[in-house]
């Protein structure tokens, strides 16, 4: 049978913290600041004698699990916490998506654990459902407890269809008979309905009813529109003569306003039960590493674009309330098992706050940031190639204007007679790009364009297959890339005739060309026309747009061909420096400093322990999962791993080896790509780039500096896979550690 719903209610705020369950509802929970990670009272199967890694989707739910801290921690202003609320379910739709399918798959294809140290598939499917089951138990006991009482005593109600007045009732149904019912098709289901496509994500109204006179019991669905400007958060209409105050009012969800007008819909028909619900399907690939080849890929992605729409359900969320027997029926209907249910323990989809956080309430909201102009980019009387050749440029956003720079520099080459060629790697970018306006205008203006369009990313499939269709119909060349690997390197090149001959400037950076995501995640980009790496990336354009076949590069790291060996000679060398140094041989140890989403890979895992061993110090900066056990005496001691999340999402990758220099700055400096990940650097093509300037390593080494004391946002990982967060030592406020990096790095920007 359905697993019972559980009452969050009953449950303490925040146990995790030693607060005591509310006595009084009206009286918002103590929720403070997390220390310690949600998931730590939950049994760790992956964590046994002899493992040395962490299972990858207990760890991707810990990540999970660090976002919902933010909206527990009242440090941070009211509509911000309650947009954490809407990004961990975003987050965790994603996580069952791609992983609940994949090891429900698993399963079905008969895998079983690789050793006695590591759980089945079957163990972890039935782990990660318990456990984020438990992270959704909290997400609810945070919204219910402390969000939506804060932000009524700030007037924004959140209220339910019941608990709004007759006067309101009126009002609302009107509004809704207007906007609103015009738009629903409830579909049948019986004998002569087939059972409709519930498409992934949608919420859904299900219906019981019967005829009077006739006991045997319909079914009905009703989808709840989402999109095309209808709101899921329904203010309700003021009385005629008064004015909405900004950013306040009553709100009511727009399926819980559809349930109560349902007669409207079914008229002399008898409602028995409702039944709210939602489904997750699989996230299948869109395209495999098999024969298909760029010639047809284009097709072949169309195609599977097609069939994932259908692709399995793995969730059904059920609303609060459903009966046993409701929620059998439509179990049947997807052909689920009952564990395949997902009872609500709040709201039916928590994205729906996105709404609430947009609201015109600055007073709740963190103050925006305005991304400066790059110092070095500054002289608006020179072009940025020439403000390129007096040094390399290496640009830190959203801290630094993404507009101001990496835009400006496609911009800039787009209507620059001088520029040649320009040359651009497209993984994910916004509908309504710039850069997909000025590669047009360059084509147009007879300039040769060429553009690598990843068909491949995951859930943007769509949108590039209408990019690269329009930008073909422009006369501009694209490619679709390597055959049977996925192109996730950020690459620009612009050719350009210059009084000496043809130079070649690129921007190598760590983030896609993608101006929204932009300004809330931290990325970097490197600006050069340095011949040993622009030459280089003419290779690598050559490798994505044609048939090459060059497995070396001058200085380039790129995946698959040289970058895993150069990672794991690189890492060598540091553990032969620390052995030097303890037998007195070399003045300084090994030292390995690393920023990125995640680390999976096993093969620079081992390599890491071996360091380790060997006395080279280990400081991991890893956002997202990471299987790296840190900590673990005699396998890890000298590797440290801190987790940074807060108001940007960190998603650059940064890669320094101390090569035996006292002094950081004269050791190795990368950026690029990719995360240490198996599939980063066996089965796409990276690029991570060296750089040489001694300001723009001082610059990264700055991040570093900053991110190890910051104790407002970062999270270290414990041996045991815990995660607690770092306590800070100085009483001051304005103490960087208290501060925290984005602050830190934003007041910094700001002086200039």
């Amino acid at each position: 049978m359905p697993k019972t719903p559980i009452d969050p209610i009953v449950r303490p705020a925040n146990r995790l913290n030693g607060h005591a369950p509310a006595e009084d509802m009206a009286k918002p929970a103590p929720f403070g600041a997390p220390v310690e990670s949600l998931m730590a009272p939950l049994a760790r199967p992956d964590v046994r004698e002899g493992s040395k890694t962490f299972n990858r989707d207990l760890s991707w739910l810990e990540f999970n699990a660090r976002v919902l801290s933010q909206a527990l921690d009242d440090r941070l202003p009211l509509l911000e916490r309650t947009r954490f609320l809407a990004i961990f379910t975003s987050n965790l739709d994603e996580f069952v998506m791609k992983r609940v399918g994949w090891l429900q798959r698993a399963i079905d294809s008969g895998l079983h654990a690789d050793d006695d140290t590591h759980p089945s598939p079957a163990q972890m499917l039935a782990t990660v459902r318990k456990t984020f089951e438990h992270l959704e138990e909290q997400q609810a006991v945070c919204f219910e407890r402390s969000i939506r009482p804060a932000l009524k005593r700030e007037g924004v109600h959140l209220a339910e269809y019941t608990e709004l007045s007759a006067d309101e009732r009126e009002r609302a149904d009107t509004w809704y008979r207007r906007w609103v019912f015009p738009l629903l098709t409830p579909l049948a289901v019986d004998p002569g309905h087939r059972f409709p496509f519930i498409s992934n994500l949608s919420s859904n109204i299900g219906v019981l009813l019967h005829q009077p006179g006739n006991p045997e019991p319909l079914f009905a669905r009703i989808k709840v529109p989402w999109g095309g400007g209808l709101p899921q958060w329904i203010r309700v209409p003021l009385p005629e003569g008064q004015k909405p105050e900004g950013g306040r009012g009553t709100f009511v969800q727009l399926h819980d306003l559809i349930r109560h007008n349902l007669a409207d819909l079914f008229p002399g028909m008898k409602i028995e039960e409702v039944m709210f619900f939602r489904v997750t399907r699989a996230a299948e690939g869109a395209a495999g590493s098999d024969s298909h080849d760029a010639d047809n890929l284009l097709d072949y992605v169309e195609a599977q674009l097609r069939r994932r729409r259908f692709a399995k359900v793995v969730r059904l969320e059920i609303g609060r309330g459903a009966s046993p027997a409701m929620t059998t029926r439509v179990l049947e209907m997807f052909q689920l098992k009952p564990s395949d249910t997902d009872p609500s323990q709040g709201l039916l989809d928590f994205r729906s706050l996105n709404e609430i956080a947009d609201l015109p309430r600055p007073d709740l909201k963190l103050q925006p940031w305005i991304p400066v102009q790059p110092r070095r980019l500054a002289d608006s009387d020179s072009s940025i190639f020439e403000l390129i050749r007096r040094g390399d440029v290496l640009v830190h956003h959203p801290y630094e204007s993404f507009t101001a720079s990496t835009e400006r520099f496609i911009a800039e080459a787009a209507a620059d007679p001088a520029v040649l060629a320009i040359k651009q790697t497209i993984y994910r970018t916004s509908r309504d790009s710039p850069f997909i306006a000025h590669l047009i205008k360059a084509a147009e203006a007879g300039k040769q364009v060429a553009v690598l369009v990843e068909l491949q990313a995951r859930f943007d499939e769509g949108r590039n297959v209408r990019i690269a269709q329009m930008l073909e119909r422009a006369g501009v060349h694209v490619a679709y890339g390597v055959v049977g690997l996925k192109t996730h390197c950020k690459a620009a090149l612009v050719v350009r005739r210059e009084a000496d001959g043809l130079r070649t400037y690129a921007h190598l950076g760590t983030g896609n060309y993608h101006p929204t995501t932009a300004n809330v995640y931290t990325d970097l980009g490197l600006f050069t026309c340095n011949p040993d790496i622009t030459d280089d990336a003419v290779n690598l354009f050559n490798l994505l747009t044609g048939r090459s076949l060059k497995k070396d590069y001058r200085k380039l790291l790129v995946a698959p061909a040289t970058m895993k060996p150069g990672l794991l000679a690189m890492i060598a060398r540091e553990a032969d420096i620390a052995r030097a140094h303890a037998e007195g041989r070399s003045p300084v140890g090994g030292r390995i400093v690393a920023k990125m989403n995640a680390l999976e890979d096993s093969t620079i895992t081992h390599a890491l322990y071996k360091a380790s061993q060997a006395g080279v110090k280990v400081e991991l900066f890893v956002r997202g999962f990471c299987c790296l056990r840190p900590g673990v005496p005699g396998l890890s001691d000298n590797i440290s791993v801190t987790s940074v999340v807060g108001r940007f999402l960190e998603h650059s990758r940064i890669f320094h080896f101390g090569a035996g220099k006292a002094d950081p700055v004269q050791g190795e400096w990368f950026i690029g790509s990719a995360d240490w990940m198996y599939r980063n650097l066996e089965q796409r093509v990276e690029a991570v780039t060296p750089v040489f300037d001694s300001a723009c390593r001082a610059k990264l080494e700055h991040i570093f500096e900053v991110m190890r004391v910051d104790a407002r946002n970062a999270w270290l990982l414990q041996p045991d896979g815990r995660y607690i967060r770092r306590t800070p030592i100085s009483s001051d406020p304005a103490a960087d550690e208290n501060l925290g990096t984005f602050e830190v790095l934003m007041r910094e920007a700001a002086a200039g």
